[in-house]
């Protein structure tokens, strides 16, 4: 009989992160966590990273929905938000007057749309004109669907991926769009001025006209509905570019209107950080915690996706938010007090307090401290060598994310790939502008602007460390895997620019050929073998497939690639004759 009492849980926020941390307990220790989830949408978890293709109408709101947790000791409430955090009396308060008590409580509470504050874009109650939108949550998106059938014209601020993906899709509507973009670069962040011009030029060529350097001065409004918005130079980067040997110092300051009634802002986001605050945590740009991803300030309340900061940062990508996700729940479940064996008097006391927390939290009865060779990454602190060899050893080098000095190792979560329709666009890794510029880091570069395409790759040690590439999306894939699996890199990393460097890239003539290693899903790293072994136990159905392996819940790309497999498994397996 299992004795142990169930660790409660309390989740803020079921979005991608948040239900995936869900999941990843439930897949661990199912009967360890009593979980309750708290999520302000009244929706079902659901895809966020695939809203732009929604608005690009290459796929339906039905599917992108995730599936929901599927367990006795799991509480889903949708359409309901935390109020505050009672760190004292270990309870969640929530807006419709219920109380969650916890052992630990996850923020998950995402970001928010950073909306400029600028003369026009404000109703007198604070919200925004009708037919101004931001792009970040499902209302977002039906509503910028709903507004492309009365308006010919779209304007959208921010030339990030994001903004790129929106200005794209909606030119796929039929919809005469404008980008425009603070400063010269698009994707600044991530590429260099190269291989922006050639993402530029790829824009143009969908249809897209792009207003780089400008600043979007006012939202202009009749009625209560935005007709048009006026943009002018980004005066900083016009004199920057007067005083380039190739700018004009007398040129005059352009200021005119573009006519739109769509205009979507795209210019960031601020991580929801107030619950944190209010309850006396640390925070700044986002919720800070440590390498454990706990507060600081208390080891019961943990932070991940984009309102967390670790140490190491963050960038806003989904896959980062899953390995936080995967990380805590790791944590989580070594904190579980084991299952008391039938003679529990012959046994020594149990090194983590029941309460849940490992040599017992301030006010909590006093527990054993684990050994100082085997010290853990408490309040921040580097954990022992013992302890980071031993993360590495039994992960293994190819897909490891043991803490280094340097902290977390997240390789393979910081890869963009954008969704621009028949434009690629790829980078990872050490990339663009702010890259560092390391003696022991080489960079190759192939530029052919006339055809679309600019590659670079930066090697080191041998192993590839960061790539950009623009125009070829097999030699992307091809990249993306050398980098994720940390395959060599050639003697001479030239051919990285243009030679497949896996062999299992090139196409293959039937599944039958592909190896079992052949990653199907990049954002999950789901396998061939895993989608084969998902059916074997009789999951014969792509929705099957999805729950067991969650294989193209992540960017989406690999949805058909997926269903080909599972057809082509399906039809093997029949075609196999029942034993006489």
């Amino acid at each position: 009989m299992n004795l142990r009492v169930p660790v409660k849980v309390v989740v803020v926020g079921f979005g991608m992160v948040g239900s995936r941390l869900v999941d990843e307990l439930l897949r661990r220790e199912p009967e360890a966590f009593d979980i309750t989830v708290l999520g302000s949408e009244p929706y079902e978890p659901y895809n966020r990273v695939l809203l732009s293709d929604v608005v690009a109408g290459r796929t339906d709101v039905a599917a992108i929905t995730m599936p929901l947790p599927d367990g006795a000791r799991v509480t889903v409430r949708r359409g309901v938000t935390a109020t505050s955090i009672d760190r004292e009396s270990r309870v969640v308060h929530a807006d419709d007057g219920t109380a969650h008590p916890y052992d630990h409580v996850v923020l998950a509470t995402g970001a928010a749309a950073r909306i400029p504050p600028i003369p026009g874009l404000r109703t007198p109650d604070g919200g925004l004109p009708a037919g101004v939108h931001a792009l970040r949550n499902l209302d977002d998106a039906r509503e910028i669907v709903a507004a492309t059938v009365n308006s010919p014209r779209a304007v959208v601020v921010g030339g990030g991926v994001l903004g790129l993906e929106a200005a794209v899709g909606l030119a796929g509507r039929g919809l005469n769009v404008t980008l425009v973009h603070n400063v010269q670069a698009i994707m600044e962040r991530q590429l260099v001025p190269e291989a922006a011009d050639v993402v530029r030029a790829g824009l143009e060529g969908q249809g897209v006209t792009v207003r780089p350097n400008s600043i979007s001065s006012e939202v202009l409004v009749a009625g209560g509905r935005a007709v048009g918005i006026r943009v002018r130079d980004n005066a900083g980067a016009a004199s920057a570019g007067a005083a380039s040997p190739g700018g004009s110092a007398g040129a005059a300051v352009r200021d005119e209107v573009v006519a739109a009634r769509l205009i979507v802002f795209s210019v960031g986001t601020i991580p929801e950080t107030g619950l944190a605050a209010a309850a006396g945590l640390t925070t700044d740009r986002g919720v800070v915690v440590g390498y454990d991803l706990a507060s600081p300030d208390d080891p019961r309340v943990h932070a991940i996706g984009d309102c967390a900061q670790p140490p190491s940062g963050s960038r806003g990508l989904v896959a980062e938010g899953w390995d936080q996700a995967r990380r805590l729940a790791e944590h989580l479940v070594s904190l579980v007090e084991p299952v008391a064996p039938a003679v529990a008097s012959a046994v020594a006391p149990a090194v983590v307090t029941p309460a849940g927390v490992a040599g017992g939290a301030p006010g909590d009865p006093a527990g054993v401290r684990p050994t100082a060779h085997l010290r853990l990454p408490h309040d921040g602190a580097q954990p022992s060598m013992a302890v980071r060899l031993g993360a590495l050893l039994t992960s293994g080098a190819a897909t490891s994310r043991a803490q280094t000095d340097r902290g977390i190792d997240t390789r393979g979560t910081d890869v963009v790939k954008v969704k621009a329709g028949p434009l690629s666009v790829t980078t990872m890794g050490v990339c663009g502008p702010s890259r560092p510029d390391e003696l022991t880091q080489r960079a190759i570069r192939l530029a052919d602007p006339r055809a679309g395409r600019f590659i670079e790759v930066v090697v080191s040690d041998g192993i590839l460390v960061g790539a950009t590439c623009v125009g070829d999306p097999r030699v992307a894939a091809d990249l993306t895997a050398a980098y994720t699996r940390r395959t060599p890199a050639p003697l001479d990393p030239a051919f990285l620019l243009l030679t497949p460097v896996m062999a299992a890239a090139a196409p293959a003539s039937s599944p039958e050929h592909m190896p079992e290693d052949a990653v199907v899903c990049r954002c999950n790293g789901v396998t061939k073998g895993d989608i084969a072994g998902a059916c074997l136990p009789g999951a014969h159905s792509v929705e099957e497939v999805v729950r067991e392996t969650r294989a193209t819940t992540g960017c989406g790309s690999c949805k058909d690639a997926v269903c080909g497999l599972v057809d082509w498994l399906r039809s093997t397996a029949e075609a196999v004759p029942e034993p006489a």
